[in-house]
Order: C-alpha cells, then structure tokens, then sequence
C-alpha cells in the first residue's frame, strides 16, 4: 500500500488525524505528511480541521460528527460582518456540517448580531464564538459597550430596561431608524431554538423549544451585550418559512404582522389601567396584523380591554387583533368592551 493509502487507511480506523500521528507511524518527515494531506484534501478525500500545528484530519463521513470551535477576538475599528462570516464559513468542517436551510438560518442570525455589536454598542472590541457541540450549533457574539437594552432605553426615552425589552419582542425597534429596520433581534429570536440577550445585569431568554420567554436578574452584571444562539443541527426550519409566519401577505414580503407576549407587561401585578394598555400598544400602528397572547395572564380590567379592544381598534379600524390563550375572565372583559 502507497503512503496516501496508508493514511486513509488509518484515518478510516481512527476517524480523527494530526501530521505528527502520521510521521510517527510512518516514519516519514512531518512536511512529507502534510504535502500529502494537502493533494488528499483536494481530492476531497480528507478534510482538514482547524489550522496551524493542531490541525486535524478526518474522512468526510466524519466530518458532520466532529465537534469544533472558533474563538476570536476583533478590534471594532472597520469590521465588517461579511469578512468574519467569511472567514468561518471558508472552513470546510463548517460547508460538511450543515444543510443549506441551517446555513442560511446561520448567516442571516450571525450577521444580524455582529452588525449590531459593530454599529450599535460602541465597543472597542468584540469577541466571537462559533461552536458545533454533538448536535448543535451555537455562536456567541459579546461586547463590552453601552449595552442593549440601556442603548434602546435612552434613545427611545422610556423608563426602564424592561420597557426596552417589551419593544424589542415587538419588532422594528431601532435606535437609527434612518439605517436600520429594527428587524434584525426580531427575526433572529425566532428563527433560533434558543436565543438569549444578556446586558448589565438583565438577560432575556427566548427558548423556541419551550414555547417561552423569561427575563431575569444575573450576577455578576455584564458590561455591554452577549448575544447567544443556538439552533439544533437536525432542524428543518427554513428562513423564509419563518419570514412569512410574520406577514399578512408573504407575496408583498412586507413585516406587518406581530405577536405580544402579555405576561410580560404583567411582573406581579394585573393589566388594569390604561397607561398599562398603552404601554403595550406603543408602536404597534406600524402592523396590519396583531397577536395578543394571553397565555399565564390571571385577569385585566375593564379599562385597559376597553383602551386596547374599542379605543384602539377605533383609531386604526385597518389593524386587525387578535387575541389568544385567553381564560374565561379576560374572555369576558374582551367580549364586553368589544360589543
């Protein structure tokens, strides 16, 4: 058997390779194994793992099973997105690993979240991590800057953190409106199995999985954002599938349709006046279409049904409101101001 069979052979047996392992059993020259793994490559019979001396080889059976991870650190000064994106995706663990339908899922999420660390956080750096763990794909994307949610309160004027995260469940929340659409933690949040925010001591979980969200306090408190997303390695979502959940008519691929988790404007107490109700409706004009979900919402008062189910639906007699998961008490309040 010639030397290129003898390393297929082997990397057949042990699914995983180094040049060193190579040289050593073969007792050739290191660089004499790597001149070969490089022609092996570009036949496509191996694919190569990592880089520098720590480098691995594998047959591309294996290649979907193998765990791997980029870890890297950028100066925020004339980063572009694009270049990192392409510098994970150029790696041919990453091209073997996924489907077209998680690849793009991937691009779009990963692309969206550094852009906003880029722009948004006024961070010096930013440091990204991409992992493919046993059977997920997860990336991280952390700044150090003015934070998330402090970023859309300021610049929005409202009164607390927790406002910032309602309007950004929301959807086409932005601090430049003029450059940006406010889509993009939107769409990644649902797009994802599990997607989190984490920002000076406040962190929003989105998990798909559980059909839930949670927000809650976490020490030590994290200066800037860390945004994390994770997608299972099987999933069958499609981006556009995901687009069109959030239109009203997916051939005009307009975003007009929204849905509100109203446990979230609850925190302890019950939906009774109508500043509450306002709260909920602020923004929500620029859709054609809205989902009010009241799944673990014990009661509201006639006041706040009456300011979102008669007053509102007056004023924009076009939008159309949808409630859902509703119990028999906010069933009655809703029916009653909507008569």
């Amino acid at each position: 058997m010639d030397t290129k069979g003898q390393i297929l052979s082997m990397a057949q047996k042990r699914g995983n390779l180094q040049s060193k392992e190579i040289a050593d059993a073969l007792k050739i020259s290191r660089q004499y194994a790597q001149r070969i793994l490089k022609d092996l490559i570009k036949q496509g019979l191996l694919i190569k793992l990592g880089s520098t001396r720590a480098a691995s080889y594998v047959p591309p059976k294996y290649a979907d099973q193998v765990q791997w991870k980029y870890d890297k650190r950028f100066h925020n000064q004339n980063l572009a997105e694009h270049s990192v994106l392409e510098g994970i995706e150029s790696r041919s663990q990453f091209r073997r690993s996924f489907s077209e339908n998680q690849r793009s899922i991937f691009e779009y999420a990963f692309s969206e979240m550094l852009n906003n660390a880029i722009e948004h956080s006024s961070s010096k750096n930013v440091h990204v991590e991409v992992e493919k763990r046993t059977d997920t794909l997860v990336f991280m994307v952390n700044d150090f800057g003015v934070g998330v949610f402090r970023n859309v309160m300021q610049k929005r004027k409202l009164q607390s953190e927790l406002e910032a995260i309602q309007d950004l469940l929301k959807g086409k929340t932005t601090t430049q409106p003029q450059a940006h659409s406010g889509e993009g933690i939107f769409f990644t949040s649902k797009v994802a199995d599990i997607f989190s925010l984490e920002s000076f001591g406040k962190k929003l979980t989105i998990n798909n999985i559980l059909k839930d969200i949670f927000i809650e306090e976490v020490k030590p408190s994290k200066k800037g954002t860390k945004v994390f997303f994770q997608i299972s390695c099987d999933s069958k979502k499609h981006l556009n599938g995901v687009f069109k959940e959030y239109q009203t008519d997916p051939t005009e691929h307009a975003f007009d349709k929204t849905k509100i988790q109203m446990k979230l404007y609850t925190l302890g107490t019950v939906h009774v006046s109508r500043s509450q109700a306002r709260r909920v409706l602020a923004g929500l004009e620029k859709f054609k279409s809205i989902i009010l979900d009241f799944d673990k919402v014990r009661t509201i008062g006639q006041a706040f049904a009456d300011e979102i189910f008669r007053v509102f639906k007056n004023t924009y007699p076009d939008i159309q409101i949808t409630p859902t998961n509703m119990n028999e008490t906010v069933r009655f309040w809703v029916e009653r101001v909507g008569k």
